[in-house]
């Protein structure tokens, strides 16, 4: 398994989602309640589409390298899921 980033709950990958994006901190505190809840993705306020959570990125144990939003692995991670 990759090792994930010291702030992975907190902190999305800046590149990919970051203060300068409509709707950000409404985002970042649905993503907060949907990890608190245990929850698998919250729903993104601006575009309705569900997006998965670090820590259910994290529990998973592997990078789809889809670019995803709060991908706790990096921002160029190498992983492959498992065999």
């Amino acid at each position: 398994m990759t090792a994930l980033r010291p702030d992975f709950l907190t902190e999305p990958i800046s590149t990919r989602y970051s203060p300068r994006v409509r709707g950000f901190h409404e985002g970042m505190a649905r993503h907060r309640e949907a990890v608190a809840r245990g929850d698998v993705a919250y729903r993104d306020p601006v575009s309705g589409l569900a997006v998965f959570t670090a820590r259910f990125l994290a529990d998973r144990g592997w990078c789809c390298n889809s670019g995803c939003r709060h991908c706790p692995y990096g921002p160029t991670p190498r992983t492959r899921p498992p065999r």
